[in-house]
């Protein structure tokens, strides 16, 4: 799945939720991604400023449904995943073996494969700790990383009935 179509499947609430965090924490990333989004709809981002904080909300949400909107939409779920999880994305790289920089950020090279046992298990165990919607967007998000995905994590995204989006 490409960001547009995360944006699309995604539970409104994750969302709200990526939203609020960057409102709290970097609130420049907020101002940012509102201004490049109203500019890829011909808007000034006064336009959208002005609107309630849940009509900023949705209309962001909405925008970021659209193909054309795929970077910016990409970039900050990465953002938020990087900066806001990082107890979640260590965790998934301490379950995979995955060497990372203790915040989840991947030391070196990317694995070509990843096993599908550990994956299995670490799935089964961050199910139990995470919120399941957005633990499910990080393994749609981790997927991205390589082109077409990992086969194993794809199955499982595509077949395990607890990773749903939405």
């Amino acid at each position: 799945m490409k960001a547009h179509e995360l944006y699309a499947a995604v539970d409104p609430a994750i969302v709200t939720q990526m939203l609020d965090w960057f409102r709290a924490n970097d609130r420049n990333v907020y101002k940012s991604a509102v201004a490049t989004l109203a500019g890829n709809r011909k808007l000034r981002p006064v336009f959208i400023q002005k609107k309630s904080l849940p009509e900023q909300y949705a209309w962001i949400h909405k925008t970021m449904k659209i193909n054309a909107c795929d970077t910016i939409g990409e970039h900050l779920l990465q953002a938020y995943l990087m900066a806001g999880q990082q107890s979640l994305l260590g965790m998934f790289c301490d379950g995979m073996g995955i060497p990372h920089d203790g915040k989840g950020s991947v030391v070196g090279d990317l694995p070509k494969r990843l096993d599908a046992e550990r994956l299995t298990e670490t799935i089964d165990r961050l199910l139990g700790l995470f919120d399941p919607k957005l633990f499910t967007l990080y393994l749609h998000c981790f997927n991205l990383q390589v082109p077409g995905g990992w086969a194993d994590l794809s199955e499982k995204l595509d077949t395990d009935p607890r990773l749903t989006l939405a």
